[in-house]
């Protein structure tokens, strides 16, 4: 799967909730969990695969997959605490980030089956850049507003260059196309001449 990364609008919308959760819902989740692997990522939400669904998969070095569907944080601990988070929307830039140290959360897991739970450290700290996610928030936007717009141009000056270059690679292959079409056009021409009768 796709991952988006900071300048695409996908990453800046307001996720849905999931109206039925059934073997669609099952095999994205599972999918998730494979592209989060892949790119050696902790949790990954639905908008950051282009699916603007409430969901979102975590697996911290506990190693147990969690499913969180149609998520609601409902508690918030007032001890907070900073953490250098990363994220694969907004890959290579890391930046300390100030949390809430312990969260309590409601969600439905891929069976349907409604849950709550208590978390704190890595656990809690993930679940709420991932509920961030959902919101439209990255976790640029909770830091130095200074750095997140250097981020933010950077990333810019990224997705020029890679369009540049595509459209010059573009380019260079529709003129080597049309290269060959007069080529084969002009052999073409020599084949079908008629042969001049001998004099």
């Amino acid at each position: 799967m796709k991952v988006f990364t900071l300048g695409e609008q996908v990453l800046r919308e307001k996720a849905l909730p999931v109206e039925h959760i059934n073997d669609d819902i099952r095999s994205l989740t599972e999918r998730m969990f494979v592209t989060m692997k892949e790119h050696n990522g902790i949790g990954l939400a639905g908008p950051q695969v282009g699916e603007k669904l409430r969901l979102f998969v975590v697996e911290i070095d506990d190693g147990i997959k969690r499913v969180f569907i149609n998520p609601q944080i409902i508690e918030t601990s007032a001890a907070t605490s900073f953490y250098e988070e990363g994220c694969l929307s907004v890959p290579k830039v890391y930046e300390n980030i100030e949390r809430p140290e312990k969260i309590r959360v409601q969600a439905f897991n891929e069976s349907g089956r409604p849950f709550t739970l208590d978390a704190d450290g890595l656990l809690a700290r993930v679940i709420q850049h991932e509920y961030d996610h959902l919101e439209g928030v990255l976790f640029i936007d909770r830091g130095d507003p200074e750095f997140k717009q250097k981020t933010i141009e950077s990333f810019q000056k990224r997705a020029e260059r890679k369009a540049k270059k595509e459209a010059e690679k573009k380019a260079r292959e529709a003129k080597i196309a049309a290269k060959r079409a007069a080529k084969e056009g002009t052999d073409s021409g020599a084949h079908s001449a008629p042969e001049k009768a001998a004099v």
